[in-house]
């Protein structure tokens, strides 16, 4: 029963970055999009992701419950160590939450109320994902100091760094990536899809350069990120299949396949998260003097395990339906708009 709960918990992260983060995505396109142009990526944001973007968080819910029932060690470690992190991304995806909502069904769309909402939901659309991606960085770095007497040493500097920093800007590349090569299949106008193409584009480029700065930081921090990931065959496989599918997907841009390329998009980043994670693993959290948190020994008692297995199984019986059910209503009902 503990392979099936760590299962859950690695397809709730995976799910709630190729989801969640392609929402994320789109604020930041909205935000790097030029003011002429931003009404235009708004309606097709809103058409993309306006009534099941919510349902997107519970993949991120599902992942919190898991650690904090399942490996409560891990879960204390987290939330002591790197609260700080954990609560700005939080408050993003309360605040990018709010102002979706907000200029979406104000009753008194005046200019300035609109301008604030828009200024929040899109500056949160890119912290938050920044600092989801320093929190993962964090758990990798070492930097975690369980014997720290400090409250910068203990609190500040184990997240404060350059190999986490650069972990964040590589996500958010990503999430903006992946949301450009969703909301391509999403525009209906040519010139919209033109420009989602030129985003896709860039932003290829920016998350290929935030992948080097991973690597140069990683170097300096002295992680040996190139071993992680060239130094055993799965991982080296991974890395080859992502590249195999980045050429593939865009050929199926070049040659107008909008749906063929969310999977090849979606496959890619999966490749980059399985090079680094099947490495570390069973390792969730490396912490400073080397000793590390694993998902396979730093879980609860046998009967939590088994009772928190059962209840994911039976629970998936119901919300992976409705969920699916969900974006097919939804699509259906857009399909005959």
């Amino acid at each position: 029963m503990l392979t099936i709960v760590i299962l859950f918990l690695c397809l709730a992260i995976l799910l709630y970055f190729l989801l969640g983060g392609a929402d994320f995505g789109a604020g930041i396109i909205e935000l790097f999009t030029s003011e002429a142009n931003r009404q235009r990526t708004r309606s097709t944001s809103y058409q993309a992701i306006g009534p099941v973007w919510e349902a997107n968080h519970m993949w991120l819910i599902i992942a919190v419950v898991i650690l904090f029932v399942g490996f409560p060690q891990i879960y204390s470690v987290m939330c002591t160590y790197l609260h700080i992190p954990i609560l700005a991304m939080l408050m993003g995806i309360i605040a990018r939450g709010t102002a979706f909502t907000f200029r979406h069904y104000d009753a008194v769309k005046g200019y300035r109320t609109q301008t604030l909402y828009n200024r929040i939901f899109v500056y949160s659309s890119f912290l938050t994902p920044l600092f989801l991606g320093i929190i993962a960085g964090s758990a990798l770095s070492r930097k975690i100091d369980t014997g720290a007497a400090g409250f910068a040493d203990a609190y500040v500097f184990n997240w404060l760094n350059w190999f986490s920093v650069a972990v964040g800007l590589f996500t958010v590349a990503l999430c903006g990536f992946l949301a450009a090569i969703y909301l391509i299949g999403e525009a209906e106008d040519e010139f919209d899809v033109k420009r989602f193409v030129k985003k896709a584009k860039v932003l290829n480029i920016v998350a290929f350069f935030c992948g080097g700065l991973v690597f140069l930081a990683a170097e300096t921090n002295n992680i040996r990120m190139a071993k992680w990931i060239f130094g055993n065959p799965v991982s080296l496989t991974a890395v080859v299949l992502a590249s195999i599918s980045l050429v593939m997907l865009w050929v199926g841009i070049n040659r107008k396949k909008k749906h063929i390329i969310r999977v090849y998009a979606a496959f890619q980043v999966s490749m980059i998260l399985l090079s680094v994670g099947y490495t570390h693993y069973p390792y969730f959290i490396t912490v400073k003097n080397g000793d590390h948190l694993s998902l396979l020994t730093d879980h609860a008692s046998a009967n939590t395990i088994n009772t928190l297995g059962g209840a994911l199984l039976v629970g998936s019986l119901f919300i992976l339906p409705a969920l699916g059910y969900l974006f097919y209503s939804f699509r259906g009902h857009t399909d005959h708009d």
